[in-house]
């Protein structure tokens, strides 16, 4: 089921977008007006469609760019909902908290949640579908949330916006433990990172296919479509091995990623616009940090450099 016909949306190319530079983090310093128009008069060029993960004061800088300067930008608008329930089983050390800390967590998601309804409903023009949450089921995850607790916020948004509802997640707990859910969202969202999962280039792409075709066919009647997918430049062995990563690899997936997916018609957004510094640990090559097709700096990495014919 195609995402752009089920919606009547056109077709186009997708992007996840944060603009934190230098010295900026969420709760810290946010990106000014002219820094987002900045970077969306950059994006504007190649991408049709942008991802916004929370809906934070950087979101609504991005939504008030688009409607006050007119650019052409249609937006999927996320809630980040952050852990309802302690996760022992987190990989680095995090998802464990205390009580007080899951209680408040709890009142800050239900208050995120509204706001989320509140952004989609003034910007209804430019917000095409919301999400209620970003890997927060994964059993992997720093920030776990009871499937059950998901699925209350999304039939809460799909209560009060017109916009169809989904919830962003890795591919694999749409395959396991996430049927429930499945039902209730209009449209499924899957995260899928082929370098993650120690793939050679060569191979990433047909992965990429497995992962996307084994949950559309587990749930024919809904839209699926990919909400991560990308490639990092550098890496210092913190999960992802360093000769794997390059922006000549970069590049070739992304590549073939847009080409398997403009063929088919399957909304992708692409894993993410810009390196964000503030990510991940203190190490300068930590994979998190070098996810942009355009460096930190702005400038565009390989696979968004234009070629130009010399006459």
């Amino acid at each position: 089921m195609n995402f752009f016909s089920k919606y009547h949306l056109p077709p186009g190319n997708a992007i996840c977008y944060s603009g934190f530079r230098q010295g900026q983090q969420p709760g810290g310093i946010y990106p000014s007006y002219d820094e987002v128009k900045e970077d969306l008069l950059i994006l504007q060029e190649d991408w049709s469609y942008i991802r916004l993960y929370d809906c934070d004061k950087h979101s609504i800088t991005v939504l008030n760019v688009i409607e006050q300067e007119g650019l052409p930008f249609k937006v999927m608008l996320g809630a980040y909902i952050e852990a309802e329930m302690n996760n022992f089983g987190c990989p680095w050390g995090g998802g464990v908290y205390t009580q007080e800390q899951l209680i408040a967590n709890q009142k800050s998601n239900a208050a995120k949640i509204e706001k989320l309804i509140q952004l989609a409903n003034t910007y209804s023009d430019i917000v095409i579908a919301s999400s209620v949450g970003n890997e927060a089921c994964v059993d992997w995850t720093d920030h776990f949330v009871p499937v059950q607790q998901v699925i209350q916020y999304v039939q809460r948004v799909k209560s009060m916006t017109k916009q169809p509802v989904t919830f962003c997640e890795n591919y694999v707990p749409w395959l396991v433990n996430l049927d429930a859910l499945a039902e209730v969202v209009d449209f499924i969202s899957i995260h899928t990172y082929p370098v993650w999962e120690y793939k050679h280039i060569h191979e990433s792409i047909g992965y990429t296919k497995d992962n996307y075709y084994s949950v559309a066919q587990k749930y024919p009647h809904k839209p699926v479509i990919i909400t991560e997918a990308g490639w990092s430049t550098n890496s210092n062995g913190r999960g992802i091995n360093p000769e794997a990563v390059n922006e000549e690899n970069q590049k070739t997936y992304v590549n073939d990623l847009l080409e398997w997916t403009t063929k088919e018609s399957i909304l992708t957004f692409v894993f993410e616009a810009f390196d964000e510094d503030w990510k991940g640990s203190p190490e300068p090559l930590e994979p998190e940090k070098h996810w942009g097709l355009f460096k930190i700096d702005r400038t565009p990495k390989l696979v968004m450099q234009k070629t130009v014919a010399v006459s």
